[in-house]
């Protein structure tokens, strides 16, 4: 999935890694690197940004994705696990290619959930058919 992801955005030889854990360990996580001591779905750390050098130019980054916040969620909206883990995966990767809701101007924010639901669209269409 994440490849069909990578694909879309035309990046498609870039790396990501992929941790799917349990909320206790997404907030540790996010408590001490974030500073933010509480769970949440999904966690992106660039390898891209900051004033290093990166370590391989195609080596985004890290995509952490809680899931039990995520079968919560799911369950709560009354869709498939799947569909909202690979949502959390396409959240995370535009987090990692500089898109970004929380720190940016309300068009950036609006930039992402466009590029998301756009993206979402297609991965349903070609790959969550039978999932």
């Amino acid at each position: 999935m994440a490849q069909t992801i990578l694909s879309a955005l035309e990046c498609p030889d870039f790396e990501v890694s992929i941790l799917i854990v349990d909320d206790a360990r997404i907030q540790e996580l996010n408590r001490d690197y974030l500073q933010r001591d509480k769970s949440t779905n999904v966690i992106s750390f660039s390898m891209l940004e900051g004033e290093r050098e990166p370590l391989h130019p195609q080596l985004l980054g890290d995509v952490v994705i809680s899931a039990d916040t995520a079968a919560r969620d799911a369950s709560e909206a009354d869709i498939p696990f799947e569909h909202e883990l690979f949502f959390l995966l396409l959240h995370g990767i535009l987090h990692l290619l500089g898109y970004d809701h929380e720190r940016g101007t309300a068009e950036d924010a609006e930039r992402m959930e466009v590029k998301e639901q756009e993206l979402f669209a297609l991965i349903k269409r070609d790959c969550l058919q039978a999932v």
